[in-house]
């Protein structure tokens, strides 16, 4: 069962701060595009940057880069995202990163911030409505990362 929500969650500024710093370690040498992330968890606050590759496809996103690290230590709940990018305006997240965001947290908050001071608020399920999840293949937001699955309700009445 996944540990509870830690009751000291950052503010938005510390995760903002968290998210900008995790930038500055990006490894960006093709794009220049330095992005950095920083996701509050049912385990903690972790931290990832973009990491860019020759072959461009296997390029990983700073949000994905996080989630995975924050999964890889046990986390199975993500409550709040943010995404910091070194644009004029805040650029949400791509449509690979909005699916495994959905994954560990279909009610996450979605901050994005910029060097502006614009920020874009949001939710997850805004931002990719209608989003296919664990509860498509039976397994309750409950049961995240058991090995066991279990039927769902959630879409029970879903029709052919």
């Amino acid at each position: 069962m996944p540990k509870a929500i830690p009751p000291k969650s950052p503010s938005l500024a510390q995760m903002r701060r968290a998210a900008q710093d995790a930038a500055a370690l990006a490894y960006a040498p093709y794009s220049g595009f330095t992005v950095g992330a920083a996701i509050w968890t049912d385990r903690g606050l972790f931290t990832g940057a973009n990491v860019e590759n020759a072959s461009y496809g296997l390029t990983n996103c700073a949000e994905r880069t996080a989630i995975f690290a924050a999964a890889a230590a046990g986390a199975r709940r993500v409550e709040r995202v943010v995404v910091y990018t070194p644009t004029p305006s805040p650029t949400a997240p791509c449509g690979a990163c909005r699916q495994v965001i959905f994954e560990f947290g279909p009610e996450a908050t979605v901050v994005s911030c910029c060097r502006g001071e614009d920020t874009l608020e949001t939710t997850i399920d805004a931002l990719l409505p209608g989003a296919f999840g664990p509860a498509d293949l039976g397994i309750e937001p409950a049961d995240y990362g058991a090995t066991a699955v279990k039927p769902s309700t959630k879409r029970a009445n879903k029709t052919s």
